[in-house]
């Protein structure tokens, strides 16, 4: 069966009862490394996400089609799912908790979400007080380490005032080798290979491309203090 087939039948499932219940049987089933079960999550929680501020405004929704690409003919799939989501009377908290269970022992998929949800939240150039409530919200229930947070937040609204050392997850001072072995072990993360490994779909194997400027950034910076 194809993914988008899967994703067919998921829906199919979905009309039945509603997407929220969707996610619960997903999480039950540990449909683990699966493309299916991350597009659904992810197409789901984007849709509650984009409804944040109180508006679903167009660049929203394009923001999502950018870098969610699908081929036409299984637009009616992906609209179906976004359609679900935000008719459910469910919350966004209750999505997220049933997001976190489908994903509770692969963490890193939980960040490649929270990833995609940051593209939504900032699509329309605004970052919403509200939106970064969510994400705030989103990370700490999907239990994302600080560094990662970090990561994530410097990739999407810049690095800022915060302190590089925080963005590759080891403390001031530590020594030039140990901070070369940080950047390697997470430029190994985040290659599109590791994210294809863990069920992302190829077409959104870029969202860590963000990801990957902010390490750098925040690699070199560090690197200035020893030369």
């Amino acid at each position: 069966m194809s993914f988008w087939d899967r994703i067919e039948a998921s829906l199919a499932d979905a009309r039945k009862r509603t997407l929220g219940a969707l996610l619960e049987a997903l999480a039950d089933r540990r449909r683990r490394r699966d493309e299916a079960a991350f597009s659904i999550a992810l197409i789901a929680l984007s849709a509650k996400m984009a409804k944040a501020d109180g508006i679903v405004t167009d660049d929203e929704i394009n923001a999502f089609q950018d870098f969610f690409h699908f081929p036409e003919q299984e637009a009616d799939k992906v609209r179906m799912i976004y359609r679900l989501a935000q008719r459910d009377v469910a919350g966004y908290s209750e999505y997220v908790r049933r997001v976190a269970k489908i994903f509770e022992d692969s963490p890193a998929v939980l960040e490649d979400v929270l990833d995609c949800l940051f593209h939504v939240a900032v699509a329309d150039g605004v970052a919403h007080p509200r939106e970064i409530e969510l994400l705030d919200e989103t990370a700490d229930a999907f239990g994302i380490a600080a560094p990662a947070y970090r990561r994530l937040k410097a990739a999407h609204l810049g690095l800022g005032d915060d302190d590089p050392h925080l963005v590759l997850g080891v403390e001031p001072g530590t020594s030039l080798e140990a901070v070369k072995t940080a950047y390697r072990a997470l430029s190994r993360d985040h290659h599109p290979d590791a994210l294809m490994a863990r069920g992302v779909p190829p077409d959104l194997v870029r969202i860590a491309e963000g990801r990957m400027a902010a390490i750098n950034a925040a690699y070199e910076q560090i690197l200035t203090d020893y030369a």
